[in-house]
């Protein structure tokens, strides 16, 4: 396998084992967040968040109050980047350096994505993993 498919979605495994979510705040984006914890809860896998500075310690305190709960019951590991900047990039440099398996985002709630393409059209189209849109 050459270096530039190394990182690519192999097809055919067992199911994603490092999941990226994009959360920035807006509802669709916790949803698909709490998504993403579930699908990584039941394929044992490693959902990463991306935040911004200004929600990351609001977000990382939610997470960890629900981790506590679920203690014992369900495990999940979560890392924490934060990345500033266009959300399509920082997520695509994320999925690309953390060789993931499965982006998560929220569905785009500004009108003028409809015209232009949301972070998630944009994952979608460039066919490089497994794209869910949580709504």
């Amino acid at each position: 396998m050459t270096e530039q498919h190394a990182h690519r979605f192999e097809r055919g495994t067992d199911g994603p084992k490092v999941i990226v979510a994009g959360v920035d705040g807006s509802d669709s984006s916790l949803r698909a967040a709490s998504y993403a914890a579930g699908l990584a809860r039941r394929q044992h896998a490693a959902p990463v968040a991306e935040t911004t500075d200004e929600i990351a310690e609001d977000l990382v305190a939610q997470i960890r109050e629900a981790a506590e709960r679920l203690k014992g019951i369900f495990e999940v590991r979560w890392e924490f980047h934060t990345f500033r900047g266009d959300p399509y990039n920082g997520l695509v440099t994320a999925a690309d350096e953390l060789k993931a398996d499965a982006v998560v985002v929220g569905a785009s709630e500004q009108a003028g994505h409809r015209i232009v393409g949301s972070v998630a059209v944009r994952l979608v189209k460039a066919g490089r993993w497994p794209v869910t849109v949580v709504p």
